[in-house]
């Protein structure tokens, strides 16, 4: 931390470590119920295969930030974002905040087959940095797929959007 603060303070090298950092974080986002949350935690561990640095918000949120703006943060690092709409209660805040102001950050919509897109949903796909919803039938095709139908069409998007 001192060494970003330093960074910060003496700015010669942020664009380098801003580069580093927005080049490897994915933020997933998704529900916490028992099995929601075990199906954010095989992607964090397949993108980190992949060597991506996943982040998942399931951590205690810091004193000084509320929800919204700590995930608008972390989505402001991401290269890109994966976000699990089955079952949404808070995701759709969260985009809400995150998908009008971060256009060069790809959005990766996952859905469960036997689940519907939330009401609204259809008011982020007018944004071409939003991607074509994935829809998943369980965990094992999640991730016999997660590459060609997730992580590379995100991709992808990510060096179109840096081309801009």
């Amino acid at each position: 931390m001192a060494q970003f603060i330093y960074l910060l303070l003496n700015n010669q090298k942020i664009r380098h470590i801003i580069n580093t950092v927005t080049s490897k974080v994915v933020l997933i986002l998704g529900r916490f119920t028992a099995d929601r949350k075990a199906i954010l935690d095989v992607l964090r561990d397949a993108l980190r295969q992949k060597d991506y640095v996943p982040i998942l918000f399931d951590f205690d949120q810091p004193h000084n930030r509320n929800v919204t703006e700590t995930v608008t943060t972390l989505a402001r690092m991401a290269r890109s974002i994966i976000a699990d709409i089955t079952d949404a209660k808070s995701i759709p805040q969260e985009l809400a905040f995150i998908v009008p102001d971060l256009p060069s950050v790809p959005v990766k919509p996952l859905l469960l087959s036997s689940q519907r897109e939330y009401g609204m949903f259809e008011h982020f796909t007018r944004y071409p940095w939003v991607l074509p919803v994935y829809h998943y039938t369980d965990q094992a095709s999640l991730l016999q797929s997660l590459k060609e139908h997730v992580i590379d069409p995100a991709e992808q998007k990510a060096q179109e959007l840096a081309k801009q």
